[in-house]
């Protein structure tokens, strides 16, 4: 018999498993917090590919020659 296949005298439980009913509104004011720093970066990084991606700058009246 492999090790995984011994039969167990109880259920494997969590370490952490302290038995704490969890706060619905803790849980829903945590996430929301989240989805709103989530959303602030999103919104954060398309402000700045939007600003990078603007060469539409008007060109000099001479423009200078290639060099050769």
């Amino acid at each position: 018999m492999k090790k995984d296949d011994v039969p167990r005298s109880r259920p494997i439980a969590p370490a952490n498993d302290n038995q704490i009913v969890p706060d619905p509104v803790a849980i829903d004011a945590a996430l929301t917090r989240i989805a709103q720093a989530i959303g602030r970066h999103i919104a954060r990084e398309h402000i700045r590919a939007r600003c990078a991606a603007n060469d539409n700058d008007p060109q000099p009246e001479k423009p200078r020659p290639p060099k050769h």
